[in-house]
């Protein structure tokens, strides 16, 4: 009989602290429930007390899914743990999930403490989140450098409290597999009432082994894996979900088993990367764009002998169909509608009339429609809203000429024009918009994702903009590259705190 490993999805908490990655509470049930799809466990929805969003977020994704288990986040605060009760109140499973620093780095120079203090203060936020919900998770902050002697009292001394899951992060993402494979191991065998609870890895992939360190823990004892889609977190990001829920199925000798309908992974992966604006780089394992490519003449050779000599993955079990139906000019509303609904996206009646107009116009500029384009156009209403909006852009560009752009902008309903040259069409356009938007502005990056379907594609822009000491991150998208890379800028603008 296999072991049960419980997926916790911290997408929408740890995944959306990258930079301009911010959903709005919309964009997150979609996501969450998205998720729930998935097969996801636990979905860790938001950190209450730390804005009114997240807040709101919490109790809008709580009553928008089921079956799977409502996590908050918290500190070792009993105003943290007060808030995210409040938040949960609508979640049919809930759980609190709070903890402290125990690194002697953490309780020297983050709390000025000391050892038998923070145990104290552990102890005191379990049993006063077990007011309020039976399921309480305990995080050990920086458990990756704390030594495995003291680890075992606090997690001892949690359980004792009434914990029922304790994490044990690899906050820096400093361990290396063997050793945090056998920082579990020691606590499977030392913690007096171990089997009261479930132990969770939380891997971070600063050197690159976040999976590894998350997989090395789960065959050592570890019960619940804390995950993301597309693998995204602060920094260099947290442990793939998609990485995990297919080494185990592919694995069978590991005898666990995971909740994850491994057909839904793509279509999943595709919502988050659009809505969140984040390419998935084109190598990334499972999900990335060349990950059932071959391009090595040895290999292509293989593949058609026998499709096993180097894909040890099906395509269709993660969701990749090849044989998809492929949206064009002539596609009705029904085959645009089946394909969200494929990616997960379900659009109200009006929202979908509107998309389909957006999605005729781009089938008139280009031959076919792939997954990622009709993404874009189900977000495009973002746009509604915005103060600054693009009017018309004219564009002269060639070789032995300089680049010479003149647009129109709609600030608020009034209506602004102006040209410039720049040192090629994007510089001039960039310099014609500045002319308007008068304000000290730095164009900190600028990066265009990769266009793989033909001249004729989608170009999507993100953008890092300076103003007043902020960083503002901006997306773009039009088939029109120089186009993209304005409404990027604009998008940036949109978001300017004055």
């Amino acid at each position: 009989m296999s072991d049960k490993l419980f997926i916790f999805d911290t997408t929408l908490r740890d995944g959306e602290q990258v930079p301009g990655c911010q959903l709005n509470t919309v964009e997150k049930i979609q996501v969450a429930k998205a998720l729930e799809a998935l097969g996801v466990d636990v979905i860790e929805a938001g950190f209450p007390i730390s804005s009114p969003g997240d807040f709101n977020s919490v109790i809008e994704i709580s009553k928008a899914v089921t079956w799977p288990t409502i996590c908050a986040l918290t500190r070792a605060v009993q105003k943290d743990i007060d808030v995210a009760a409040d938040a949960l109140k609508f979640a049919k499973h809930k759980r609190i999930h709070t903890g402290i620093g125990t690194s002697d780095s953490h309780i020297k120079y983050k709390f000025n403490s000391n050892r038998e203090e923070i145990i104290e203060r552990a102890v005191a936020a379990v049993k006063y989140a077990r007011r309020y919900v039976d399921d309480v998770e305990f995080y050990a902050e920086d458990a990756g450098r704390t030594d495995n002697e003291y680890l075992a009292r606090v997690v001892e001394a949690v359980i004792k409290a009434g914990a029922t899951v304790v994490n044990i992060p690899d906050t820096t993402g400093y361990c290396l597999p063997a050793e945090y494979g056998a920082k579990i191991k020691y606590l499977m065998e030392h913690v007096n009432g171990i089997e009261k609870a479930i132990l969770s890895t939380h891997c971070h992939n600063d050197l690159g082994m976040a999976t590894a360190n998350t997989m090395a823990g789960v065959l050592n004892g570890a019960r619940q894996v804390e995950v993301t889609i597309n693998g995204i977190g602060e920094r260099a990001g947290n442990t793939s979900l998609e990485e995990v829920a297919m080494i185990i199925k592919c694995h069978k000798d590991i005898e666990i088993e995971t909740n994850i309908n491994t057909q839904k992974i793509y279509p999943t992966s595709r919502l988050v990367s659009s809505l969140m604006n984040m390419p998935v780089q084109p190598n990334k394992a499972i999900v990335g764009r060349n990950a059932f490519a071959h391009s090595s003449g040895i290999h292509q050779d293989g593949v058609l002998k026998n499709v096993q000599t180097y894909e040890i993955i099906d395509p269709h079990d993660v969701g990749i169909d090849d044989n998809s139906i492929v949206l064009t000019a002539r596609s009705g509303r029904a085959a645009l509608k089946n394909r969200f609904q494929v990616l997960g996206v379900d659009l109200e009646q009006d929202k979908l009339d509107k998309v389909y107009e957006e999605f005729l116009k781009l089938a008139d500029k280009k031959k076919d429609i792939n997954d990622d384009d009709i993404l874009v156009l189900a977000g495009a209403d973002r746009t509604e809203n915005h103060r600054v909006k693009l009017e018309y852009l004219q564009v002269t560009s060639g070789v032995g000429v300089r680049s010479v752009a003149s647009l129109g902008l709609n600030i608020s309903g009034e209506k602004f024009e102006a040209a410039a040259s720049g040192n090629g069409p994007v510089d001039a356009a960039i310099k014609a918009l500045k002319k308007i938007i008068d304000r000290h502005m730095t164009l900190k990056e600028f990066t265009i994702q990769a266009i793989s379907k033909g001249s004729d594609d989608m170009g999507k822009v993100h953008m890092q903009v300076e103003y007043d000491n902020h960083i503002y991150y901006g997306f773009g998208a039009n088939t029109d590259i120089i186009a993209a890379s304005v409404e990027a800028y604009i998008d940036c603008i949109n978001k300017f705190k004055s």
